[in-house]
């Protein structure tokens, strides 16, 4: 198994997300020995769309990505859509890029990428329905299972968890990527 300790990964989201697009790839870099932060505008806690409710530890506005190893964006179509209008959530998206650290991105998560402006020149997939969005962006986008670019980690659906989860701690232990770029 990977080896994550010492590491601290964001989670950034909001109300609305899809479940088990944040337990599963949070149980998979806590027992990778990783620390989760859930962060997030909105105060409290934040639900999923199936019930799950989990707390806020930060807002985007408390941290930078200097405070972390690596950033997941869960999908979810009300938590996406909502979570860009967040200008401090879309800067700090953008500032793991600039960091050259890792992103994770499943289903409609991939949103954000595009209001961060850093796809152009970029390969990912993400739910069907963000294609012509994304590539609006300037990415080319793939129908695949799960797609790697320079240390930008994405998937489709729930149903590629299992991949996205692998990559994704496979892409933290490498660290930081020169071609991930904003």
């Amino acid at each position: 198994m990977t080896d994550l300790s010492g590491k601290r990964v964001a989670f950034l989201l909001t109300n609305g997300f899809e479940d088990s697009e944040l337990t599963s790839p949070w149980d998979a870099v806590t027992q990778a020995g990783a620390q989760a932060v859930l962060v997030s505008p909105a105060e409290g806690s934040v639900t999923g769309k199936n019930g799950h409710e989990q707390t806020v530890d930060s807002s985007p506005a408390e941290v930078k990505a200097e405070d972390f190893d690596a950033l997941v964006l869960p999908g979810g179509v009300a938590n996406a859509d909502a979570i860009r209008l967040s200008q401090d959530a879309v800067d700090l998206t953008k500032s793991f890029f600039s960091s050259h650290k890792p992103v994770s991105v499943i289903c409609h998560g991939a949103w954000i990428l595009a209001d961060a402006d850093v796809l152009s020149g970029r390969t990912l997939t993400s739910y069907p329905s963000l294609r012509t969005d994304l590539v609006n962006a300037g990415a080319t986008w793939v129908d695949e299972e799960v797609v790697v670019d320079e240390g930008l980690v994405s998937s489709r659906t729930p149903d590629d968890l299992p991949a996205f989860n692998a990559k994704t701690l496979e892409e933290i232990a490498e660290g930081k990527h020169a071609g991930q770029t904003a």
